[in-house]
Protein backbone atom coordinates (compact mmCIF):
# COMPACT_ATOMS: atom_id res chain seq x y z
CA UNK A 1 0.00 0.00 0.00
CA UNK A 2 3.01 2.41 0.77
CA UNK A 3 4.18 2.23 -2.67
CA UNK A 4 1.47 2.54 -4.24
CA UNK A 5 0.66 5.90 -2.12
CA UNK A 6 4.09 7.13 -3.13
CA UNK A 7 3.38 6.41 -6.89
CA UNK A 8 0.56 8.47 -6.54
CA UNK A 9 2.83 11.25 -5.26
CA UNK A 10 5.36 11.28 -8.03
CA UNK A 11 5.01 12.14 -11.64
CA UNK A 12 5.14 8.94 -13.04
CA UNK A 13 5.12 9.24 -17.00
CA UNK A 14 4.13 6.11 -19.14
CA UNK A 15 4.57 6.27 -22.91
CA UNK A 16 2.16 4.07 -24.78
CA UNK A 17 2.65 2.26 -28.59
CA UNK A 18 0.05 0.28 -30.26
CA UNK A 19 0.61 -1.96 -32.98
CA UNK A 20 -1.83 -3.75 -35.05
CA UNK A 21 -5.77 -4.12 -34.86
CA UNK A 22 -8.40 -1.67 -33.17
CA UNK A 23 -8.93 -4.35 -30.17
CA UNK A 24 -5.34 -3.48 -29.59
CA UNK A 25 -6.24 0.46 -29.46
CA UNK A 26 -9.09 -0.66 -27.11
CA UNK A 27 -6.55 -2.84 -25.26
CA UNK A 28 -3.50 0.17 -25.24
CA UNK A 29 -6.60 2.94 -23.80
CA UNK A 30 -8.07 0.88 -21.25
CA UNK A 31 -4.25 -0.26 -19.95
CA UNK A 32 -3.61 3.21 -19.33
CA UNK A 33 -7.18 3.71 -17.57
CA UNK A 34 -5.53 1.10 -15.14
CA UNK A 35 -2.16 2.32 -14.64
CA UNK A 36 -3.71 5.88 -13.83
CA UNK A 37 -4.81 4.30 -10.44
CA UNK A 38 -1.58 3.78 -9.43
CA UNK A 39 0.05 7.17 -10.34
CA UNK A 40 1.07 6.89 -14.36
CA UNK A 41 -0.33 9.84 -16.36
CA UNK A 42 0.34 9.72 -19.97
CA UNK A 43 2.98 11.44 -22.12
CA UNK A 44 3.22 11.61 -26.35
CA UNK A 45 7.39 12.04 -25.62
CA UNK A 46 8.73 9.11 -25.20
CA UNK A 47 12.03 10.50 -23.72
CA UNK A 48 9.93 11.68 -20.59
CA UNK A 49 8.59 8.54 -19.79
CA UNK A 50 8.96 6.70 -16.66
CA UNK A 51 7.41 3.58 -18.11
CA UNK A 52 7.50 2.35 -21.75
CA UNK A 53 4.55 0.13 -23.18
CA UNK A 54 4.44 -1.66 -26.03
CA UNK A 55 1.30 -3.32 -27.39
CA UNK A 56 2.11 -6.00 -29.75
CA UNK A 57 0.58 -7.41 -32.60
CA UNK A 58 1.34 -11.18 -33.79
CA UNK A 59 -0.89 -11.52 -37.24
CA UNK A 60 1.89 -9.68 -39.62
CA UNK A 61 4.94 -10.81 -41.00
CA UNK A 62 8.10 -10.68 -38.89
CA UNK A 63 5.99 -9.42 -35.34
CA UNK A 64 8.53 -10.80 -33.28
CA UNK A 65 11.82 -8.98 -34.73
CA UNK A 66 9.93 -5.23 -34.96
CA UNK A 67 9.39 -5.87 -30.86
CA UNK A 68 13.20 -6.35 -30.61
CA UNK A 69 13.95 -3.21 -33.13
CA UNK A 70 11.74 -1.26 -31.34
CA UNK A 71 13.62 -2.04 -27.91
CA UNK A 72 16.57 -1.54 -29.39
CA UNK A 73 15.85 2.01 -30.50
CA UNK A 74 14.46 2.79 -26.80
CA UNK A 75 17.89 1.04 -25.13
CA UNK A 76 19.61 3.82 -27.63
CA UNK A 77 17.25 6.97 -26.44
CA UNK A 78 17.66 5.76 -22.90
CA UNK A 79 21.58 5.20 -22.99
CA UNK A 80 22.59 8.61 -21.02
CA UNK A 81 19.05 8.53 -19.16
CA UNK A 82 17.53 6.07 -16.12
CA UNK A 83 16.32 2.91 -17.72
CA UNK A 84 12.62 3.65 -17.87
CA UNK A 85 10.38 -0.03 -17.10
CA UNK A 86 9.91 -1.55 -19.85
CA UNK A 87 6.58 -3.46 -20.30
CA UNK A 88 5.78 -5.79 -23.35
CA UNK A 89 2.11 -6.53 -23.85
CA UNK A 90 -0.43 -7.86 -26.83
CA UNK A 91 -0.44 -11.06 -29.00
CA UNK A 92 3.70 -11.12 -28.86
CA UNK A 93 3.76 -10.83 -25.45
CA UNK A 94 1.36 -14.15 -25.70
CA UNK A 95 3.24 -16.07 -27.45
CA UNK A 96 6.99 -15.87 -26.42
CA UNK A 97 6.09 -15.07 -23.27
CA UNK A 98 9.56 -16.58 -21.36
CA UNK A 99 11.47 -16.61 -23.95
CA UNK A 100 11.57 -12.11 -24.46
CA UNK A 101 12.94 -12.27 -21.00
CA UNK A 102 15.39 -14.47 -21.81
CA UNK A 103 16.48 -13.17 -25.38
CA UNK A 104 16.29 -9.14 -23.96
CA UNK A 105 17.35 -8.12 -20.79
CA UNK A 106 16.13 -4.89 -21.33
CA UNK A 107 12.23 -6.19 -21.14
CA UNK A 108 10.99 -6.07 -17.68
CA UNK A 109 7.41 -7.07 -17.61
CA UNK A 110 5.86 -9.56 -20.44
CA UNK A 111 1.66 -9.39 -19.81
CA UNK A 112 -0.35 -11.00 -22.43
CA UNK A 113 -3.87 -9.94 -23.51
CA UNK A 114 -5.99 -12.06 -21.00
CA UNK A 115 -3.89 -10.42 -17.97
CA UNK A 116 -4.49 -7.12 -18.34
CA UNK A 117 -6.17 -6.97 -14.86
CA UNK A 118 -3.46 -7.74 -13.70
CA UNK A 119 -1.19 -5.09 -14.73
CA UNK A 120 -1.43 -2.52 -11.51
CA UNK A 121 -0.34 -5.30 -9.07
CA UNK A 122 2.58 -6.73 -11.74
CA UNK A 123 4.12 -3.23 -11.89
CA UNK A 124 3.99 -2.32 -8.39
CA UNK A 125 5.35 -6.06 -7.47
CA UNK A 126 8.22 -5.58 -9.97
CA UNK A 127 9.24 -1.72 -8.58
CA UNK A 128 9.24 -3.42 -4.78
CA UNK A 129 11.18 -6.77 -5.77
CA UNK A 130 12.57 -6.08 -9.29
CA UNK A 131 11.59 -9.24 -10.41
CA UNK A 132 10.71 -10.21 -14.26
CA UNK A 133 7.91 -12.09 -14.79
CA UNK A 134 5.88 -12.63 -17.22
CA UNK A 135 1.36 -12.73 -17.46
CA UNK A 136 0.01 -14.71 -19.99
CA UNK A 137 -2.67 -16.77 -18.45
CA UNK A 138 -6.55 -16.68 -20.36
CA UNK A 139 -8.36 -15.24 -17.65
CA UNK A 140 -10.99 -13.41 -19.94
CA UNK A 141 -13.87 -13.76 -17.53
CA UNK A 142 -11.42 -11.80 -14.52
CA UNK A 143 -10.35 -9.18 -16.85
CA UNK A 144 -13.40 -8.19 -18.41
CA UNK A 145 -14.73 -7.76 -14.61
CA UNK A 146 -11.90 -5.79 -13.76
CA UNK A 147 -12.63 -3.81 -16.11
CA UNK A 148 -16.12 -2.90 -15.86
CA UNK A 149 -15.04 -1.15 -12.38
CA UNK A 150 -12.97 1.06 -14.29
CA UNK A 151 -14.20 3.99 -16.57
CA UNK A 152 -13.63 3.91 -20.02
CA UNK A 153 -12.48 7.32 -20.39
CA UNK A 154 -11.12 7.94 -24.32
CA UNK A 155 -13.66 10.12 -25.06
CA UNK A 156 -12.79 10.09 -28.64
CA UNK A 157 -15.75 11.02 -30.94
CA UNK A 158 -15.39 7.61 -33.23
CA UNK A 159 -15.21 4.83 -29.82
CA UNK A 160 -14.02 1.29 -29.69
CA UNK A 161 -15.67 -1.11 -27.52
CA UNK A 162 -14.65 -4.37 -27.38
CA UNK A 163 -17.30 -7.55 -26.91
CA UNK A 164 -15.72 -10.33 -27.91
CA UNK A 165 -12.46 -12.17 -27.92
CA UNK A 166 -10.67 -15.01 -29.28
CA UNK A 167 -11.49 -17.17 -32.06
CA UNK A 168 -12.63 -20.90 -32.13
CA UNK A 169 -12.14 -21.43 -35.70
CA UNK A 170 -8.51 -22.33 -36.01
CA UNK A 171 -8.25 -21.56 -39.53
CA UNK A 172 -4.54 -23.03 -40.58
CA UNK A 173 -2.52 -19.32 -40.79
CA UNK A 174 -4.36 -17.73 -37.72
CA UNK A 175 -2.44 -17.32 -34.67
CA UNK A 176 -5.82 -16.09 -32.51
CA UNK A 177 -6.55 -18.89 -30.86
CA UNK A 178 -3.22 -19.25 -29.41
CA UNK A 179 -2.67 -15.48 -28.39
CA UNK A 180 -5.77 -14.48 -27.30
CA UNK A 181 -7.63 -17.98 -26.21
CA UNK A 182 -11.21 -19.52 -27.02
CA UNK A 183 -14.16 -17.32 -28.03
CA UNK A 184 -15.54 -15.21 -24.93
CA UNK A 185 -18.63 -12.92 -24.75
CA UNK A 186 -18.51 -10.10 -22.36
CA UNK A 187 -22.08 -9.61 -20.38
CA UNK A 188 -24.79 -7.74 -22.17
CA UNK A 189 -25.06 -5.17 -19.87
CA UNK A 190 -21.35 -4.73 -19.16
CA UNK A 191 -21.33 -3.88 -23.11
CA UNK A 192 -24.47 -1.58 -22.56
CA UNK A 193 -23.56 0.11 -19.51
CA UNK A 194 -20.17 1.39 -20.96
CA UNK A 195 -21.93 1.99 -24.55
CA UNK A 196 -23.72 4.30 -22.26
CA UNK A 197 -21.17 5.97 -20.36
CA UNK A 198 -18.44 6.43 -24.07
CA UNK A 199 -22.10 7.94 -24.67
CA UNK A 200 -21.29 10.84 -22.16
CA UNK A 201 -18.37 11.06 -22.59
CA UNK A 202 -19.10 12.54 -25.70
CA UNK A 203 -19.04 9.09 -28.54
CA UNK A 204 -21.13 9.68 -31.32
CA UNK A 205 -20.36 6.10 -32.64
CA UNK A 206 -19.27 3.20 -31.15
CA UNK A 207 -17.41 0.33 -33.15
CA UNK A 208 -17.91 -3.47 -31.57
CA UNK A 209 -15.04 -5.39 -31.88
CA UNK A 210 -13.76 -8.80 -31.51
CA UNK A 211 -11.51 -11.60 -33.35
CA UNK A 212 -14.67 -13.08 -34.26
CA UNK A 213 -17.33 -10.17 -33.25
CA UNK A 214 -20.62 -11.63 -35.07
CA UNK A 215 -19.76 -14.52 -32.61
CA UNK A 216 -20.74 -12.99 -29.82
CA UNK A 217 -23.28 -14.83 -27.43
CA UNK A 218 -24.30 -14.03 -24.01
CA UNK A 219 -26.75 -16.78 -23.38
CA UNK A 220 -29.84 -15.59 -24.87
CA UNK A 221 -28.30 -12.69 -26.92
CA UNK A 222 -26.58 -12.37 -29.95
CA UNK A 223 -24.58 -9.48 -31.45
CA UNK A 224 -28.32 -8.38 -33.35
CA UNK A 225 -29.37 -7.83 -29.97
CA UNK A 226 -26.45 -5.76 -28.93
CA UNK A 227 -26.69 -3.38 -31.93
CA UNK A 228 -30.71 -2.84 -31.16
CA UNK A 229 -29.95 -1.90 -27.77
CA UNK A 230 -27.45 0.40 -28.25
CA UNK A 231 -29.79 2.20 -30.67
CA UNK A 232 -31.70 2.92 -28.37
CA UNK A 233 -28.96 5.43 -26.58
CA UNK A 234 -30.23 8.65 -28.04
CA UNK A 235 -27.09 10.44 -28.27
CA UNK A 236 -25.22 7.37 -30.27
CA UNK A 237 -25.59 8.41 -34.03
CA UNK A 238 -23.74 5.43 -35.67
CA UNK A 239 -23.02 1.37 -34.91
CA UNK A 240 -20.50 -0.11 -36.45
CA UNK A 241 -18.84 -3.72 -35.60
CA UNK A 242 -15.85 -5.56 -37.25
CA UNK A 243 -13.91 -8.37 -37.65
CA UNK A 244 -16.79 -10.65 -38.59
CA UNK A 245 -16.78 -14.17 -40.15
CA UNK A 246 -18.73 -15.55 -42.65
CA UNK A 247 -20.09 -18.30 -40.98
CA UNK A 248 -21.56 -16.49 -38.30
CA UNK A 249 -23.83 -14.29 -40.35
CA UNK A 250 -26.80 -15.29 -39.19
CA UNK A 251 -30.15 -14.93 -40.17
CA UNK A 252 -30.77 -12.28 -37.17
CA UNK A 253 -28.14 -10.54 -37.71
CA UNK A 254 -28.45 -9.96 -41.08
CA UNK A 255 -32.20 -9.11 -40.34
CA UNK A 256 -31.15 -6.07 -38.55
CA UNK A 257 -30.25 -4.28 -41.30
CA UNK A 258 -33.87 -4.21 -42.17
CA UNK A 259 -34.81 -2.12 -38.66
CA UNK A 260 -31.42 -0.67 -37.58
CA UNK A 261 -31.45 3.07 -38.57
CA UNK A 262 -27.91 3.43 -37.02
CA UNK A 263 -26.54 0.39 -38.38
CA UNK A 264 -24.01 1.92 -40.71
CA UNK A 265 -23.94 0.07 -44.59
CA UNK A 266 -20.47 -1.24 -44.21
CA UNK A 267 -20.04 -5.21 -43.90
CA UNK A 268 -16.53 -5.90 -43.04
CA UNK A 269 -16.42 -9.96 -44.41
CA UNK A 270 -13.08 -11.12 -44.87
CA UNK A 271 -13.53 -14.02 -47.46
CA UNK A 272 -9.24 -14.52 -47.46
CA UNK A 273 -9.64 -16.43 -50.83
CA UNK A 274 -11.62 -16.40 -54.02
CA UNK A 275 -11.29 -20.10 -54.64
CA UNK A 276 -13.08 -22.76 -52.54
CA UNK A 277 -9.89 -24.92 -52.60
CA UNK A 278 -8.03 -22.66 -51.01
CA UNK A 279 -10.85 -21.72 -48.15
CA UNK A 280 -10.59 -25.82 -47.57
CA UNK A 281 -6.95 -25.47 -47.96
CA UNK A 282 -7.33 -22.62 -44.77
CA UNK A 283 -9.95 -24.77 -43.13
CA UNK A 284 -11.98 -21.47 -43.29
CA UNK A 285 -15.47 -23.46 -43.03
CA UNK A 286 -17.73 -21.52 -45.80
CA UNK A 287 -17.44 -21.29 -49.47
CA UNK A 288 -17.29 -19.02 -52.33
CA UNK A 289 -21.24 -19.64 -52.41
CA UNK A 290 -21.76 -19.15 -48.58
CA UNK A 291 -20.44 -15.70 -49.27
CA UNK A 292 -22.22 -15.04 -52.12
CA UNK A 293 -25.23 -15.58 -50.26
CA UNK A 294 -24.56 -13.39 -47.55
CA UNK A 295 -23.96 -10.54 -49.85
CA UNK A 296 -26.74 -10.78 -52.22
CA UNK A 297 -29.17 -11.18 -48.94
CA UNK A 298 -27.52 -8.36 -47.43
CA UNK A 299 -28.20 -6.40 -50.84
CA UNK A 300 -31.68 -7.10 -51.50
CA UNK A 301 -32.43 -5.70 -47.69
CA UNK A 302 -30.43 -2.10 -49.08
CA UNK A 303 -29.24 -1.85 -52.09
CA UNK A 304 -26.77 0.50 -50.74
CA UNK A 305 -24.94 -1.79 -48.56
CA UNK A 306 -21.11 -2.13 -49.71
CA UNK A 307 -18.59 -4.68 -48.48
CA UNK A 308 -14.98 -4.78 -47.46
CA UNK A 309 -12.89 -7.57 -47.40
CA UNK A 310 -9.26 -9.62 -46.43
CA UNK A 311 -7.71 -11.33 -49.21
CA UNK A 312 -4.92 -13.60 -48.53
CA UNK A 313 -2.31 -14.08 -51.20
CA UNK A 314 -0.19 -16.63 -52.37
CA UNK A 315 -1.15 -19.24 -49.67
CA UNK A 316 0.32 -22.87 -50.10
CA UNK A 317 -1.09 -24.80 -52.60
CA UNK A 318 -2.36 -21.41 -54.78
CA UNK A 319 -2.73 -22.28 -58.23
CA UNK A 320 -2.98 -19.82 -61.14
CA UNK A 321 -6.81 -20.74 -61.37
CA UNK A 322 -7.10 -20.35 -57.72
CA UNK A 323 -5.77 -17.24 -57.98
CA UNK A 324 -8.23 -16.23 -61.06
CA UNK A 325 -10.93 -17.06 -59.02
CA UNK A 326 -9.97 -14.72 -56.21
CA UNK A 327 -9.82 -11.78 -59.16
CA UNK A 328 -13.01 -13.05 -60.28
CA UNK A 329 -14.49 -12.28 -56.71
CA UNK A 330 -13.24 -8.96 -56.63
CA UNK A 331 -14.81 -8.26 -59.87
CA UNK A 332 -18.03 -9.13 -59.00
CA UNK A 333 -18.35 -7.79 -55.27
CA UNK A 334 -16.49 -4.70 -56.43
CA UNK A 335 -15.22 -4.16 -52.63
CA UNK A 336 -15.35 -0.60 -51.82
CA UNK A 337 -12.16 -1.51 -49.25
CA UNK A 338 -10.22 -4.32 -48.92
CA UNK A 339 -6.95 -5.43 -47.04
CA UNK A 340 -4.35 -7.50 -49.49
CA UNK A 341 -0.65 -9.82 -47.80
CA UNK A 342 1.18 -12.39 -49.21
CA UNK A 343 0.78 -15.82 -46.79
CA UNK A 344 3.68 -15.13 -43.86
CA UNK A 345 3.89 -18.58 -42.48
CA UNK A 346 3.00 -17.98 -38.17
CA UNK A 347 4.57 -20.29 -35.71
CA UNK A 348 2.68 -22.71 -33.96
CA UNK A 349 -0.59 -22.39 -36.89
CA UNK A 350 -0.89 -25.87 -39.01
CA UNK A 351 0.31 -23.79 -42.36
CA UNK A 352 3.65 -22.50 -40.49
CA UNK A 353 5.44 -26.05 -41.92
CA UNK A 354 3.55 -25.94 -45.52
CA UNK A 355 5.53 -25.02 -48.72
CA UNK A 356 5.47 -21.61 -49.81
CA UNK A 357 5.00 -20.27 -53.01
CA UNK A 358 7.75 -18.47 -55.34
CA UNK A 359 8.49 -15.42 -53.95
CA UNK A 360 8.10 -13.63 -57.42
CA UNK A 361 5.25 -15.49 -58.28
CA UNK A 362 2.94 -14.61 -55.28
CA UNK A 363 4.23 -10.89 -55.22
CA UNK A 364 3.11 -10.32 -58.72
CA UNK A 365 -0.19 -11.66 -57.42
CA UNK A 366 -0.64 -9.43 -54.97
CA UNK A 367 0.09 -6.39 -57.39
CA UNK A 368 -2.80 -7.64 -59.80
CA UNK A 369 -5.19 -8.02 -56.77
CA UNK A 370 -4.20 -4.33 -55.29
CA UNK A 371 -4.30 -3.05 -58.50
CA UNK A 372 -7.72 -4.09 -58.76
CA UNK A 373 -8.90 -3.47 -55.25
CA UNK A 374 -7.34 0.16 -55.68
CA UNK A 375 -9.11 0.66 -58.95
CA UNK A 376 -12.43 -0.15 -56.97
CA UNK A 377 -11.88 2.22 -54.83
CA UNK A 378 -11.10 4.68 -57.00
CA UNK A 379 -14.23 4.08 -58.57
CA UNK A 380 -16.40 3.77 -55.80
CA UNK A 381 -15.19 7.08 -54.47
CA UNK A 382 -16.05 8.73 -57.96
CA UNK A 383 -19.29 8.43 -57.56
CA UNK A 384 -19.73 11.01 -54.41
CA UNK A 385 -18.43 13.71 -56.59
CA UNK A 386 -21.07 16.18 -56.65
CA UNK A 387 -22.98 14.44 -54.35
CA UNK A 388 -24.02 15.64 -50.71
CA UNK A 389 -23.01 12.87 -48.64
CA UNK A 390 -23.35 12.69 -44.27
CA UNK A 391 -20.35 12.95 -42.68
CA UNK A 392 -19.55 11.98 -38.90
CA UNK A 393 -16.63 15.03 -37.74
CA UNK A 394 -13.91 13.78 -35.55
CA UNK A 395 -11.34 16.54 -35.01
CA UNK A 396 -9.78 19.42 -37.03
CA UNK A 397 -6.85 18.36 -39.33
CA UNK A 398 -2.99 18.63 -38.03
CA UNK A 399 -2.94 22.34 -39.76
CA UNK A 400 -6.16 22.95 -38.11
CA UNK A 401 -7.37 24.57 -41.03
CA UNK A 402 -10.00 22.12 -42.16
CA UNK A 403 -12.48 18.88 -40.30
CA UNK A 404 -11.34 15.65 -40.74
CA UNK A 405 -14.47 12.95 -40.39
CA UNK A 406 -15.58 9.49 -42.17
CA UNK A 407 -18.57 8.81 -44.49
CA UNK A 408 -21.28 5.99 -43.60
CA UNK A 409 -18.80 3.68 -44.84
CA UNK A 410 -15.80 4.98 -43.04
CA UNK A 411 -14.34 6.72 -45.94
CA UNK A 412 -12.20 9.57 -45.12
CA UNK A 413 -13.40 13.01 -45.58
CA UNK A 414 -12.10 16.50 -45.37
CA UNK A 415 -13.58 19.64 -45.88
CA UNK A 416 -14.16 22.95 -44.71
CA UNK A 417 -15.70 22.54 -41.08
CA UNK A 418 -15.06 23.99 -38.11
CA UNK A 419 -14.21 23.04 -34.21
CA UNK A 420 -18.00 23.71 -33.88
CA UNK A 421 -18.91 20.57 -36.32
CA UNK A 422 -17.09 18.10 -33.93
CA UNK A 423 -18.82 15.28 -32.81
CA UNK A 424 -22.03 16.36 -35.53
CA UNK A 425 -23.12 14.44 -38.50
CA UNK A 426 -23.33 16.97 -40.86
CA UNK A 427 -23.94 17.02 -44.73
CA UNK A 428 -20.85 17.57 -47.34
CA UNK A 429 -21.11 18.06 -50.76
CA UNK A 430 -18.02 16.08 -52.72
CA UNK A 431 -15.80 18.57 -54.62
CA UNK A 432 -12.63 15.73 -55.41
CA UNK A 433 -11.72 12.69 -54.05
CA UNK A 434 -8.63 10.34 -54.57
CA UNK A 435 -8.82 6.44 -53.92
CA UNK A 436 -8.43 7.24 -49.92
CA UNK A 437 -10.14 10.21 -49.40
CA UNK A 438 -13.45 12.31 -50.19
CA UNK A 439 -12.93 16.50 -50.25
CA UNK A 440 -15.63 19.11 -50.05
CA UNK A 441 -17.41 21.47 -48.66
CA UNK A 442 -20.11 22.29 -45.79
CA UNK A 443 -23.13 22.17 -47.40
CA UNK A 444 -25.04 25.57 -46.69
CA UNK A 445 -28.33 25.09 -47.84
CA UNK A 446 -28.74 22.37 -45.61
CA UNK A 447 -26.46 23.37 -42.34
CA UNK A 448 -29.83 23.15 -40.57
CA UNK A 449 -28.94 19.63 -39.74
CA UNK A 450 -25.59 20.18 -37.56
CA UNK A 451 -28.08 22.06 -34.91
Amino acid sequence: MGLRKNLNKMSQKIFIKTFGCQMNEYDSNRIYDSVKKIGYEKTENYQHANCYLLNTCHIRDKAKEKVYSEIGRVKKIFRSKKKPLVIITGCVAQAENQEMLRREPYIDLVIGPQSYHKINDTILSYLKKKKKMEETEFEAISKFKYFSKIKNEAGKISSYLTIQEGCDKFCHFCVVPFTRGPEYSRPFKQIIDESKYLSEKGAKEIILLGQNVNAYNDGKYRLSDLILEIEKISDVERIRYTTSHPKDMTEDLIDVYKNSQKLMPLVHLPIQSGSDNILKLMNRKHTVKDYLHIFEKLKKINSKIEFSSDFIIGYPGETENDFQNTLNLIEKISFINSYSFIFSPRPGTVAFDLKLINKNISTQRLEKIQNKLYENQTNKNKLFKNQIIDVLVENLTDDKTKTFGRSEYMTSVIFNGSKEHIGKVVPVKIKEFNRTTLFGELDKYTNKKVA
